[in-house]
């Protein structure tokens, strides 16, 4: 059985939970990750949710996101959890986190302090989706997704939504080349196009930067 780290609005550890307890109802704020990986040519890519998921099944994630265990931070704990589901191992640094309360229909929600990661894939090739976690993946360049997005928004997690808004808050103290992708997916407007789908899942705006 897994057990989730639940935290208080400071991301301070208070206790730890079930994970399928953490997810019903309103949900028990917990700490999670999201992992945004990108090519050498600045795509991202994208992963479709498997459908044995209890929370929004089949929609289209960022790359992999998860939980941190107890004595891990979100660097750590993202690493270990990528060739769990990607099958691939990559370097990452950390972004940034926020905070957000989404229902999934009648099933449960997310009630999340979320650190985001980003990472650079060497060599895609290497790339195997792990059963039960990832059912397909898709390349796209920030043009391609945006333009999905505010189409479609609800084939995309919620969470995914959040952290690319967020992306121009991102740490500066950065691999230079992750600067190079942010600055490309960070561009002037980027945040005011992402607006009108994050109502789509969020009409009570229940979504902040958490500020370090």
């Amino acid at each position: 059985m897994e057990y989730l780290i639940v935290v208080d609005n400071n991301d301070n550890q208070i206790g730890t939970e079930e994970k399928v307890k953490c997810h019903l109802s309103n949900g028990k704020l917990h700490r999670a990750f999201t992992i945004l990986l990108f090519g050498k040519d600045g795509k991202l890519l994208l992963t479709q949710r498997s459908m044995n998921k209890m929370l929004w099944p089949g929609d289209w994630d960022g790359t992999v996101a998860s939980h941190p265990r107890q004595s891990e931070t979100y660097v750590s704990s993202a690493e270990r959890r990528l060739p769990q589901e990607i099958g691939i191992t990559c370097k990452l640094d950390y972004l940034f986190k926020f905070e957000y309360h989404v229902p999934y229909k009648n099933v449960g929600s997310e009630n999340e302090i979320c650190g985001t990661l980003i990472g650079i894939i060497e060599d895609p090739r290497k790339i195997k989706l792990i059963k039960n976690e990832i059912s397909a993946t898709k390349w796209v360049n920030f043009h391609e997704l945006l333009v999905e997005i505010k189409k479609s928004p609800g084939i995309f997690c919620p969470w995914m939504l959040v952290a690319l808004y967020f992306l121009p808050e991102s740490n500066k103290n950065i691999n230079e080349k992750h600067k190079d992708i942010l600055e490309i997916w960070s561009r002037t407007g980027s945040k005011d196009d992402l607006e009108e789908p994050l109502k789509f899942h969020f009409p009570d705006h229940r979504w902040e930067l958490k500020r370090e």
